[in-house]
């Protein structure tokens, strides 16, 4: 909010500490939360919301448990999946200058006023990543979880993007100019998975869940032959 960059910032800093020590108490212990994006703006009837909810409710038949910014639209969808689904539905909420109003499908709620302490709780409790059809917040996520992985400042993880049609101009636009400008690498595309099919976005959490299980137990042997 603009009314952020004004006034005392040393108390700003104690807000800020704040907003991270409760995000990491809350959230600390929890391996294998997906985090659903995508737009407030799409209704209930939006194909991509119905897409959302069974992509939530599939996830959690295989353990995953859910987590969104915790409006409405996609989020919404993704949280009721996981809520009727019996499963952990978290919502990490964000305050808005037009006032967000919390989706009530959420089983654990924590609520932010700075943008960048949310996605710092996305990038370190999220197993995967899959972005619906959105806006600039939807682009805001998935442009920072590329450059984190991209760089090596972020564990690998999947970054899904379903709805091939909704997401092609950005894909191309990737090809044919960052690419081909060279401010981009080829081999930095393969870091995304686009698709239309959620049994391939159920396939991909569960495929990387088992690799890091199998690199966790590699290393704990090694850990034992060292003792």
């Amino acid at each position: 909010m603009i009314e952020d960059f004004k006034g005392d910032e040393s108390w700003r800093i104690f807000r800020i500490i704040s907003e991270f020590t409760e995000g990491i108490d809350t959230l600390s212990g929890d391996t294998e939360l997906i985090s659903i994006f995508g737009s407030a703006r799409l209704p209930p009837d939006s194909p991509y919301y119905k897409a959302a909810y069974n992509i939530a409710i599939s996830l959690a038949e295989e353990g995953f448990s859910i987590m969104t910014g915790g409006g409405p639209g996609i989020m919404e969808a993704g949280n009721l999946g996981a809520f009727d689904a019996n499963v952990e539905s978290v919502g990490l909420n964000i305050e808005l200058p037009q006032e967000q109003i919390p989706n009530r499908y959420q089983t654990r709620s924590l609520f932010f006023r700075y943008f960048f302490v949310r996605k710092v709780m996305f990038a370190k409790y999220s197993l995967g990543y899959v972005c619906m059809p959105g806006g600039f917040g939807t682009l805001d996520e998935l442009a920072e979880a590329l450059t984190l992985v991209q760089t090596h400042k972020a564990r690998p993880l999947p970054i899904v993007l379903f709805g091939s049609s909704f997401w092609r101009g950005l894909l191309d636009w990737f090809t044919d100019t960052l690419v081909t400008t060279g401010t981009i690498s080829p081999e930095d595309l393969a870091l995304l998975t686009v698709t239309d099919d959620i049994d391939e976005v159920i396939t991909t959490m569960r495929d990387h869940r088992e690799k890091k299980q199998e690199l966790r137990s590699t290393a704990t042997e090694v850990e034992g032959r060292a003792d």
